[in-house]
Parts: C-alpha cells; sequence; structure tokens
C-alpha cells in the first residue's frame, strides 16, 4: 500500500487537509541594480573629458549580429574594448573592421587555437603606440591583452584567463595574475594606467549573488580573490567600489541558464581599474545591465584625464560640449 492513502485507494483525506493549509511561499522578486544617472565631475572638480567602454561580447560575430554596434554608436565612447572575440583576423565582421566612427581598430587573437579568446580595441584617435600580450608567450599565445600609449597615460583591456572547471588552470591562472601584476607595475612606473576588461574574479562576497555555494568555484576562489587583492595593494584602484564601495546587486555577468539574468544572479567580473594618481580625476564607473548581446553586459568610464595633445581627444570638445582639462 502506497504511503497517502488507505486500503480501498482513496486519498488520504488527512493528509490532504494538512496540505491545504500549509501556505505556499512565494518567489522572491529579483532585486534589480539600477544605473544611476552618470556624473561627469570628479571630485577635484574637473569635467570628464575621456570616456572608455568595455564590453565581454562572448563570440564577436554573433554580438554584430545581435545588433552590439547600434549599441555601441549610442554609447559613443573615446575607446571601446572588447574581450572574448572568439575571431580570428580573417573572420572579423565587415561591419566592424569598415566601421567609420573608430577609424584606429586593434585586434589580439590566439595563435593555437581558432574561436578562443581575443580582445579588441576601437580607437576614434590614434594612440601613440600599441602593443600586444604581456612579454611572456606562455600568456600571449592567447590573444588576451591589447595595451594602448596616449600622451599622459596608458590604456590596457585584457581578458584574464579563467580557472576552468574543476579548477584545472589554477595554477596556471595564479602564475597569469603575479605575471601580469607585475607587467602593470612596469607600465605605471612610467605612466599611470587605465585597465578595463573580464578579469574573471568576484573580489568580495557583495560582487556575486551567491558568495557561499560558490568559494570553490572558478572566479571566486580564495586564490583568485587574492591575486586581485594583490593587484589593488599595488597601487590599483577599482573604481566601482571607489565610488560606490556598499552597492549590493550590481553585476556585469550572469550565466545563460536557470534565467540567471532576468533573476539577477550574477557576478561582477568587468572592472575598469585605475592608478591611483588617476583617481582624483575619476568622474564615474558605470554598469550597463540593460544592454543585451552577450552574457556580460557593457561597463563604462568617465574620467578627467590631463592631455598632453590638445588633438587627442579634440574630438571630446563636440561630445561633452566643453574645452577638456589640459
Amino acid at each position: 500500500m502506497k504511503r497517502g492513502k488507505n486500503a480501498e485507494g482513496d486519498n488520504d483525506t488527512g493528509s490532504a487537509s494538512a496540505k491545504k493549509t500549509k501556505k505556499t511561499k512565494e518567489p522572491e522578486a529579483p532585486v534589480l541594480y539600477d544605473d544611476p544617472p552618470d556624473k561627469m565631475t570628479s571630485k577635484d572638480g574637473r569635467d570628464a573629458n575621456m570616456k572608455i567602454t568595455s564590453w565581454n561580447v562572448d563570440g564577436l560575430r554573433a554580438w554584430v549580429k545581435k545588433n552590439g554596434l547600434d549599441w555601441v554608436r549610442e554609447e559613443a565612447p573615446d575607446v571601446m574594448c572588447l574581450q572574448e572575440t572568439k575571431c580570428g583576423l580573417k573572420a572579423l565582421p565587415a561591419d566592424i573592421t569598415s566601421m567609420p566612427e573608430y577609424p584606429h581598430k586593434y585586434w589580439a587573437v590566439s595563435n593555437e587555437k581558432e574561436g578562443y579568446s581575443g580582445v579588441g580595441m576601437l580607437c576614434k584617435t590614434e594612440p601613440l603606440k600599441v602593443t600586444y600580450g604581456i612579454g611572456k608567450e606562455e600568456h600571449d599565445k592567447e590573444g588576451r591583452v591589447i595595451t594602448a600609449e596616449f600622451p599622459t597615460f596608458y590604456l590596457v583591456t585584457a581578458y584574464v584567463p579563467n580557472a576552468s572547471k574543476g579548477l584545472v588552470r589554477l595554477d596556471y591562472r595564479k602564475t597569469w595574475d603575479e605575471d601580469f601584476r607585475s607587467y602593470l607595475s612596469e607600465l605605471d612606473m612610467q605612466k599611470p594606467l587605465v585597465l578595463c576588461g573580464d578579469l574573471n574574479v568576484a573580489h568580495q562576497e557583495i560582487d556575486l549573488k551567491n558568495p557561499k555555494g560558490n568559494k570553490k568555484n572558478p572566479g571566486f576562489t580564495p586564490e583568485e580573490r587574492e591575486g586581485f587583492s594583490q593587484l589593488l595593494g599595488a597601487g590599483f584602484v577599482d573604481s566601482f567600489r571607489e565610488l560606490y564601495p556598499e552597492q549590493t546587486n550590481a553585476y556585469t555577468f550572469w550565466t545563460y541558464m536557470m534565467n540567471a539574468r532576468s533573476k539577477n544572479v550574477g557576478w561582477r567580473l568587468d572592472y575598469f581599474l585605475l592608478s591611483s594618481s588617476l583617481v582624483p580625476g575619476l568622474c564615474d564607473s558605470k554598469i550597463r545591465n540593460k544592454a543585451m548581446g552577450s552574457d556580460h553586459c557593457p561597463i563604462t568610464l568617465h574620467i578627467a584625464v590631463r592631455l598632453a595633445l590638445r588633438k587627442l581627444l579634440s574630438h571630446s570638445v563636440q561630445e561633452y560640449g566643453r574645452t577638456p582639462v589640459w
């Protein structure tokens, strides 16, 4: 005889009554992050004259087909940085290679795996110099870093390696973190820098929805979080937390599974880090979480930088309606 039924096969009325009296738990409404209006003035009173956007597009060709470039044109940053392009140089979509708004385009791709990793940088104004990688073949063969030198600062975009399922690349990730930190510190000795991209780590518990269940998962292991802490300890500042230290539910990545994005069950994996000397010019660090087209959303930095050459951002006068601060 099955549990819950009497000998004649009828439902057990007592159990049924108990089920009726038990309250059904209502699903919790998702707590979303509402990106506030952009702040265009720094703490030291300067007006923003540089706008940089970063986006892990999770496949450049698919992202272009999802109208990603329409969003870029609307956002109109001075520099657009892309990660996880998954696209060889010969396969770059014509829609982006011919994009007139950004005449200066730079790409780093994986030398060994087609459709793997890859970063890009689109610039309205030509940098003084552009380099690829960090000077170590074991890292550079995966196409993860582009560095652009401007007159008074460096801009670095990076797609940091994932520790992978089962943490099979955690040891490699630890090596990467150390080598990348050394690379950035050497640049910082020459000029201050802005680092942007998918850094593949949620630094603190506030930076992901479910910290307790993810402490042994890629992106939230103690080793990866410590690597990020050491990067901050080397003199770099997380621009978003500098401005919004207590802001919760602010994420940049959501898995495609289980309707994670609609529930805002996410991670903050994408960052703008600044050399400490650039922090006084920080105006705003944005999370554009309503932009679709990838499992990540774009982020945007507004900053006031001192420019050595007036021509570098002459278009900023038109965009921001004011003369840049030199």
